[in-house]
């Protein structure tokens, strides 16, 4: 049987793939922590509205989602028009308009496990340490971060693992552009299309392996987490 390796333009999607999720899992980790504090802490009456806001792209197609983005980022959005008043390029079908929309569909997934992580710390140990004298500020990064570690580990894995598997978002809104745009999902599209079902499957089998390593992890770190 003949030895089989990864095209150039399948390493490109991979490089990609890898770049874009962990730079959005990065940028989510320290937006979402202030949010997820909040959410955790607050009686505000926009706790429900937020929270449902956070959880929307768990229920809405990512296609729903991809089309409203590109709406917003065109000459005639919101964000487009902040892009043209800043004299920068428009966000479609460019990197930086891939990570926007990832920010967007990977949200809950940051936002989430931070909270329940928050909430599950009680108000105890911040008391104590209020006790000893130290501020606001000192005891939430003194204490309150430290032990909600677990939830970041959790965060982290389950929002770089999302980005990765991302489709409909960044097909809308970043096209299909080798080296650019063209992430492994899309690539996976690209060999099926042209009926390269021999490159597909290696690609998709190596999403089947990561994915599953993923939910292993998760399920390791569950036990150490309840101790």
């Amino acid at each position: 049987m003949p030895t089989f390796s990864l095209t150039p333009d399948d390493w490109a999607a991979i490089a990609l793939t890898l770049r874009l999720a962990a730079i959005t899992t990065a940028l989510l980790l320290l937006l979402c922590t202030p949010l997820a504090w909040w959410l955790a802490h607050t009686r505000s009456r926009w706790r429900g509205p937020v929270g449902a806001v956070v959880a929307l792209p768990l229920v809405l197609p990512p296609t729903v989602i991809g089309f409203y983005l590109l709406v917003a980022m065109g000459p005639n959005g919101f964000l487009g028009q902040l892009t043209d008043a800043l004299g920068l390029h428009r966000l479609p079908f460019t990197f930086p308009g891939l990570v926007v929309g990832s920010l967007v569909y990977s949200l809950p997934f940051a936002v989430q496990p931070l909270q329940r992580a928050f909430e599950a710390l009680g108000s105890r140990p911040l008391e104590v340490a209020a006790t000893l004298g130290a501020a606001r500020l000192d005891r939430f990064f003194s204490v309150a971060l430290p032990l909600a570690r677990p939830g970041f580990i959790t965060a982290a894995i389950l929002t770089f693992a999302h980005t990765v598997g991302e489709f409909g978002v960044v097909l809308m809104l970043g096209g299909n552009i080798p080296g650019v745009t063209r992430v492994v999902s899309v690539q996976i599209y690209d060999h099926v299309e042209a009926m390269e079902y021999t490159h597909a499957h290696w690609l998709a089998g190596g999403m089947v392996a990561f994915s599953f390593i993923v939910l292993m992890l998760l399920q390791w770190l569950q036990p150490r987490k309840a101790r």
